[in-house]
């Protein structure tokens, strides 16, 4: 176990934190020493063990509530994206709704090029039963790869592409533009702008008002906090409000059978559990670890999501 003394420094509140081992591999469980606010951790100091341990779950903070964990998210970020098909609860949050059965590890947005750097959780309501989110990270599955898939997924990137109807790519695209102008009034040429300053991204304008993008990535690249490799990708992620991606290789070869059965077969080893509690908190580096979830044995669990971006150095 160890301590650490994080300040909010707006509010000059100081939260002692202890920290404890979460899971099998890095992850850290984060508790207030004598209570505080998620609201009052020092954002440096959690940007501090985010790139150590890769996600946190943070427990025991007084209040927990939407307030605090959107003030947490402000303060820790430089800017906040979102999930265009999902609706805002506060600044930041959005409900987390992906119906009942189990959702493949992914990152979140990373079959698109807006990616996050951070996914954050909050747990208003846990599960009586099941329901768990999981986490599997990166650097662990690109280890326990076998010789041939690394070399495989080294040599070239992958490729996802499919289409995104109107209203999805203008919310998007909306809040990228840092809301300065309604949805309806941003042309698709605007986010064309948006997407020429990405590399490896190609979108087409369809009749219909809607977008088709191809986006190439590494499927096991270097994280916001280090070079080290890490296989972080939406390969075996949902398509839940969306059409299903096309994933191949670079030069247009499909991932094969046996390759994606050892990627499902080493992530299914690693995967981990986190066992919601009520006002629960979770950080997870969305470049470094997937996550995803089990099947919903009750529906009355509740969850919001935010999606951040960091300073690259701000670890």
């Amino acid at each position: 176990m160890s301590t650490a003394v994080s300040t909010a420094a707006s509010t000059g509140v100081s939260t002692a934190v202890k920290t404890t081992p979460y899971g099998t591999g890095s992850g850290l469980l984060v508790e207030p020493v004598e209570g505080g606010s998620l609201a009052d951790i020092d954002p440096k100091a959690l940007r501090g063990l985010l790139a150590e341990a890769g996600f946190l779950l943070l427990r025991g903070f007084t209040p927990s509530d939407m307030d605090s964990f959107t003030a947490l998210v402000q303060a820790t970020s430089t800017s906040t994206t979102l999930d265009p098909a999902r609706d805002f609860y506060s600044e930041v949050a959005q409900k987390v709704d992906a119906g009942f059965a189990e959702v493949g590890l992914h990152t979140e947005n990373g079959n698109s090029p807006f990616r996050a750097h951070v996914a954050w959780f909050f747990c208003e309501k846990a599960a009586s039963s099941g329901s768990q989110t999981t986490v599997c990270d990166g650097y662990r599955v690109w280890d326990a790869l076998s010789d041939g898939a690394r070399e495989a997924f080294a040599a070239q990137d992958i490729v996802y592409s499919r289409y995104v109807g109107e209203q999805q790519w203008r919310a998007m695209a909306h809040h990228l533009l840092g809301k300065t102008k309604p949805a309806e009034d941003i042309k698709v040429e605007e986010l064309l702008a948006l997407a020429s300053q990405l590399p490896g991204t190609e979108i087409q304008a369809e009749a219909d008002g809607g977008i088709r993008y191809a986006f190439c990535t590494p499927a096991a690249g270097t994280t916001i906090f280090g070079e080290r490799r890490s296989f972080a990708n939406s390969i075996l992620g949902p398509s839940f409000n969306y059409e299903k991606p096309t994933i191949t290789f670079a030069d247009g070869t499909e991932l094969s059978e046996q390759l994606l059965a050892e990627v499902e077969s080493v992530t299914a080893r690693i995967t981990e559990n986190l066992e919601w509690q009520d006002g629960d908190a979770a950080v997870i580096d969305n470049t470094r670890v997937m996550h995803g979830r089990r099947a919903i044995t009750d529906p009355n669990r509740t969850i919001y999501n935010a999606l951040s971006y960091i300073e690259a150095t701000a670890a």
